[in-house]
């Protein structure tokens, strides 16, 4: 009997040891959890064995997946463009520098190094990352991996042969080699692409910076947007959105979002309009108002319509190698899209149509926004700077020397 109950009481001893280390095992498990996800909540970005992931949460339409891109090493890169030299200078926008490089395989890339100083920060290259390698689309730019480093902050791209279009469509020497068949096609190309971000990705994204230097074409000369540094999804049930940080290109900025900081679908289509009117015309659209007091492209595109001579836009160096209906019919989409109030602008669905038809019915143009002749606020006229800075009820942005 004794030894039947030593047994017995040596049975339950164990039992409860072994209950006791199990439940230690899950406290310390649960710690590990709570720790982990701490630190995941805390940190955006993580880069392990060679791949760049985002673990931050997003809420309702927002939420995106875990992004899995390639990192680059930083000395790959200087490698990759011999030490960002100057010969390797691709061009320069607002947050950085563009050089052209080439991988040991051979592999020719775009790199886009943000400056120091630059106002694209580190929320923006994230998001333009986030953004960027979830969308696939022929007229988009392809990104292929980035470098992350305490100083340095590197997108790497796909190599665009031809460049960005403002490169060859303001150059006098250059832009007779778009002829209407080649710029009718860019004009399609870029409708398509900026359909697909408001309509057709997964989701729907504003650029808010669309313009004719973050156009860039392959070797076939097709167009693929870039730039999302400044690009925000909206929700399934969000038609606009309100900033008081208003940041773009002084002469594509709709009325809406310059003076207002309001941005939706319709002020990405008044900056496609500005790059319809630019693709036929070869000039640039100057921005707002001119000192001198004559009229930008937008208001001269607008005279020209209504005296009946719409066609008087086309640039000179295409010659007559264009069907007068096509290119009045690109004038009469792009100056719809340019129209002042947001309300009366078509969707990039109704462009691509009108675009594609042949015999789409196509409204009537109102008035374009921005295509005063004089500015109301003193200016000096004696900059030849081809950058300027504006200031326009307190918002600044950038002005493009016009024609």
């Amino acid at each position: 009997m004794a030894g039947g109950a030593a047994i017995i009481f040596l049975a339950v001893g164990l039992c409860f040891l072994w209950r006791k280390k199990k439940l230690q095992f899950l406290l310390n498990l649960k710690g590990k959890h709570e720790k982990r996800g701490s630190l995941e909540k805390s940190q955006d970005l993580l880069i392990t064995d060679g791949v760049f992931t985002s673990n931050r949460e997003q809420s309702n339409e927002n939420n995106m997946d875990d992004l899995e891109l390639p990192f680059f090493d930083f000395n790959t890169i200087t490698m990759a463009t011999n030490n960002f030299s100057e010969q390797n200078k691709l061009g320069q926008g607002g947050f950085g520098i563009v050089y052209k490089g080439r991988l040991l395989e051979g592999q020719d890339i775009a790199v886009k190094r943000l400056s120091k100083n630059s106002g694209q920060g580190v929320e923006e290259f994230k998001n333009e990352v986030k953004l960027i390698v979830k969308l696939q689309h022929r007229n988009l730019v392809r990104l292929l991996g980035c470098s992350f480093e305490i100083d340095e902050k590197v997108l790497v791209y796909e190599y665009m042969e031809n460049r960005s279009l403002d490169a060859i469509l303001f150059d006098k020497a250059k832009r007779s080699s778009l002829d209407w068949q080649t710029r009718f096609n860019i004009i399609c190309g870029i409708a398509r692409g900026l359909l697909y971000l408001h309509q057709d990705s997964r989701f729907r994204i504003i650029h808010r910076d669309l313009k004719a230097s973050n156009i860039l074409l392959d070797r076939e000369i097709n167009p693929k947007i870039s730039d999302f540094g400044m690009a925000r999804i909206f929700g399934t049930d969000q038609t606009e959105a309100n900033t008081v940080r208003v940041v773009g290109t002084y002469g594509y900025m709709s009325p809406e979002y310059a003076m207002d900081g309001i941005f939706s679908v319709k002020s990405d289509v008044f900056s496609f309009g500005v790059l319809v009117m630019e693709i036929i015309s070869g000039t640039k659209n100057r921005g707002f108002y001119s000192a001198n007091k004559e009229l930008n492209l937008l208001g001269h595109s607008w005279k020209l319509w209504k005296e009946g001579k719409a066609l008087e836009l086309i640039d000179s160096s295409i010659g007559n190698s264009y069907s007068p209906s096509v290119v009045h019919r690109c004038i009469q989409v792009g100056l719809l899209c340019v129209q002042e109030r947001a309300e009366d602008r078509p969707t990039m669905s109704s462009v691509v149509l009108m675009l594609s038809s042949e015999t789409a019915t196509i409204a009537e143009p109102k008035n374009p926004g921005f295509c005063l002749g004089s500015n109301p606020i003193e200016t000096d006229s004696s900059s030849s700077k081809k950058d300027e800075s504006c200031t326009v009820n307190q918002v600044t942005c950038t002005m493009v020397d016009g024609r």
